[in-house]
């Protein structure tokens, strides 16, 4: 979200609304930035929407002895009393015109009520902070190193967000990392793998990958490895999960496709591409289903089941390579 012009936040109300803290955070600094840029000498003020009432909100409005110009972040919005709807909505109908109101709402059905009637009033800009999908942690990444003048390979992207997870804010460190470390330079999966590849994340997936191509000792290797530096057992199913879901969808994909199509047919970048190709080779459907299966049961042993989850994983490990039809 690039900074709004003063005018589309003053004597108006900024509703920030989705699960992703640090885009809706973001979302509120640019209408901080706005107002700032209006008047340096603005007052900035926050209260919980549970502890929000008319009087309140006058009080946080109203001019002070420096500054006429206000910003006001209201926290929690789906907190708001019901007895302090229809003054805000009253509020919204005729807002004060050197005042900058943000309502921040997380996401979820409460207080959607009173969401639905504020987006049908005039002065009500809505920013979305909508959960991403998996196929969009990678393009974020390309996004967050495009604001810092550095370009990545859409692979390198696809494998920081394999290594790091789908937390945005440790997304958004990486990559700030990555732009500082390499100063200016074209990122690179090579790159990103001699700062992040050994990463949990990253070790659950080379467990998933010498598992699939049925490298017994080599899964063992790097299943010992991760859980003895406290890797949480439920990364390691699913990565096992997520990888034989992948390879499932790549030998069910029409054959022929080209290889574009058949990433987002699979939904893979390339590079996992070439690992699924080599990987299809030594399975059948039958074979993928019992290893799906495996790790399911796996997976419910590790959450209460079993006592050693250790032992239910590695157990997991010898069996997915047994399933394998052809070695």
């Amino acid at each position: 979200m690039a900074t709004p012009d003063p005018s589309q936040v003053l004597g108006r109300i900024t509703l920030v609304t989705g699960p992703e803290e640090l885009l809706s955070e973001r979302a509120v600094q640019q209408v901080r930035a706005a107002v700032r840029k209006a008047d340096p000498e603005a007052e900035f003020s926050e209260t919980a929407a549970g502890e929000l009432t008319m009087a309140t909100l006058g009080e946080l409005a109203a001019p002070s002895l420096f500054s006429s110009t206000r910003c006001v972040v209201v926290r929690s919005f789906e907190d708001l009393p019901e007895e302090s709807v229809s003054g805000l909505l009253d509020y919204a109908g005729a807002p004060a015109d050197d005042v900058a109101l943000v309502l921040v709402h997380g996401g979820g059905p409460k207080g959607s009520g009173v969401l639905t009637k504020l987006r049908k009033v005039a002065s009500v800009t809505e920013v979305k902070s909508a959960a991403l999908t998996a196929r969009e942690y990678p393009s974020f990444v390309v996004g967050e190193l495009r604001t810092l003048k550095v370009k990545i390979d859409p692979d390198a992207a696809a494998f920081l967000v394999q290594a790091v997870g789908q937390d945005l804010r440790s997304l958004a460190a990486a990559a700030s990392q990555l732009a500082g470390d390499f100063e200016g330079q074209p990122i690179t999966i090579e790159m990103v793998k001699t700062y992040f590849g050994g990463r949990a994340e990253a070790k659950s997936f080379a467990v998933a990958d010498h598992a699939i191509f049925g490298r017994t000792a080599k899964a063992l290797e790097e299943l010992r490895w991760a859980l003895d530096r406290g890797t949480a057992p439920v990364l390691v199913t699913s990565a096992v999960a997520g990888s034989l879901r992948s390879l499932a969808k790549y030998k069910s994909a029409p054959r022929g496709m080209r290889n574009a199509d058949l990433m987002r047919e699979v939904g893979v970048p390339g590079w996992k591409l070439d690992i699924l190709r080599d990987q299809a080779r030594g399975w059948d459907d039958e074979g993928i289903a019992k290893a799906i299966r495996l790790v399911a049961t796996a997976d419910a042993e590790i959450k209460g089941m079993a006592h050693d989850a250790s032992y239910s994983l590695e157990k997991m490990v010898l069996e997915i390579t047994r399933a394998r039809p052809s070695r």
